[in-house]
């Protein structure tokens, strides 16, 4: 009986350690306007390879940048999110200017021509808001 307990115990504490490891998110919808954009100085700053969030930014990297309001949200720095339309998960890397209300910007390195096909959209969103 004893060994049993023991057992069940240690298999709760590796249970445990292990979703320590591993976040455990809130998902939540949002509509929002998607645009895109490139690491290009004429479109960003003198050194567009670094985003607000003080990240590097290289080609084929899924990340997007915010609106500022939506980091109110939940959509902070490393914030995992599903793009309506688009495979796989995006980071939050970079924020937009302030101007910007309820808005997305896809990161799409030096494409200029994929951001330009890419246009603006509206579109859903899914983001992993983290529980603690």
């Amino acid at each position: 009986m004893k060994y049993g307990l023991l057992i069940l115990l240690f298999t709760c504490i590796l249970a445990c350690k292990k979703s320590k490891n591993k976040p455990v998110y809130d998902w939540k919808t949002i509509e929002v306007t998607a645009t895109a954009y490139n690491s290009l100085a004429y479109q960003t700053s003198d050194n567009p390879h670094i985003t607000a969030f003080g990240d590097s930014l290289k080609p084929g990297m899924k990340y997007i940048a915010v609106s500022r309001d939506l980091l109110a949200l939940g959509l902070k720095h490393n914030t995992p999110v599903a793009v309506e339309g688009m495979e796989g998960l995006y980071l939050v890397k970079d924020k937009m200017h302030w101007r910007w209300k309820k808005r997305i910007d896809i990161y799409m390195g030096e494409d200029v021509k994929a951001a330009r096909e890419w246009g603006i959209k509206k579109l859903i969103i899914t983001y992993g808001v983290e529980i603690e």
